[in-house]
């Protein structure tokens, strides 16, 4: 008998925001989150997803959408999937979570996506002295291709991966996270140069409350207030994955994170048509709704501290 179709274990309606998704998103990294879904492992399953501004970006020539984008919503993350073993037992700190991308995609009419520049005096980015205004490009799909009216004349088959894929990080993680940020904004230190070679900026963005999605915690209760005020932003990539930016995280590609609270509590979301090495413009991939069908392989390897990634090797890609 031919395997089952993935279980769809969360779906999104473009025609509703975020916060009106029948599993509702959430915006940032804190183990209180509830899971909205459960699989198992070894279960082949597929994650919808909006794409990571909250399907505020339209369809149309205009840049001020771009301009005017409140940053602190982003990014907007399917999940938290509580995953447990074949006997029904949760993940536990300290396993190693791994899965699969089996398949991955723009929604169903939904094949176009959005490039762009963010304002100087709105999230700059690392090309602000020569474009220092707003911009955007739209991208219109065609199977593994996509081609912009914006930028007349190129036509590329783009690597789809997903930009953000983590888990849930325990109270203490947090705790650090959020100590090492905000020494970090009180040292104003702007870029670092290990060995005389590697030169670094870290990248600090601490809680906020403004745009905070918490997914089933109901906004304006007391425990709204408390987990908005301690919650992680999703910008910076950290110790459980998150914002990683991997354009070789495609098809066949294994992921390995790290758990840190009982579920495992697995988030996912910002897909890209395509991207090139990391986002200079900070909104420099071709942005999409899209979906992920992923295998649950197992958590019962031995411990890691941070994410790591087995990827198809490009030359693959090649035959294209």
């Amino acid at each position: 008998m031919a395997p089952l179709s993935p279980r769809v274990v969360v779906k999104v309606d473009l025609k509703k925001k975020p916060w009106q998704q029948d599993q509702p998103l959430h915006n940032r990294w804190h183990p209180e989150i509830p899971p909205v879904a459960e699989v198992k492992a070894g279960e082949f399953f597929r994650v919808e997803m909006i794409d990571a501004m909250g399907g505020v970006i339209k369809d149309n020539d205009s840049a001020s959408d771009i301009k005017n984008l409140v940053l602190t919503t982003t990014h907007h993350l399917s999940g938290p999937i509580r995953v447990v073993d074949e006997e029904g037992v949760a993940a536990k700190a300290g396993d190693l979570l791994a899965v699969e991308i089996c398949n991955l995609g723009p929604l169903p009419g939904d094949e176009w996506g959005f490039t762009g520049s963010f304002d100087r005096e709105n999230g700059g980015g690392f090309l602000t002295d020569h474009f220092p205004c707003a911009t955007k490009a739209i991208w219109y799909f065609e199977g593994i291709y996509a081609y912009s009216p914006q930028i007349p004349g190129v036509r590329f088959p783009g690597l789809t991966h997903p930009g953000v894929i983590g888990t849930a990080p325990s109270n203490e993680l947090l705790r650090i996270w959020n100590d090492r940020e905000r020494q970090l904004e009180e040292s104003g230190v702007e870029s670092l140069t290990l060995c005389e070679v590697v030169h670094q900026r870290p990248l600090a963005c601490l809680p906020t409350t403004k745009g905070c999605l918490l997914g089933n915690i109901e906004e304006g209760t007391p425990e709204w207030e408390r987990i908005a005020n301690e919650a992680a932003r999703t910008i910076p990539g950290r110790e459980n994955g998150g914002n990683c930016d991997i354009k070789n995280l495609s098809r066949g590609s294994k992921i390995y994170l790290p758990v840190f609270v009982e579920g495992a509590n697995l988030s996912t979301g910002d897909m890209h048509f395509s991207q090139g090495d990391g986002e200079i413009s900070f909104c420099g991939a071709i942005e999409m709704s899209g979906f992920l069908e992923l295998k649950y392989i197992t958590n019962k390897f031995s411990r890691l501290c941070i994410l790591r990634c087995s990827c198809i090797c490009a030359a693959y890609y090649k035959q294209f």
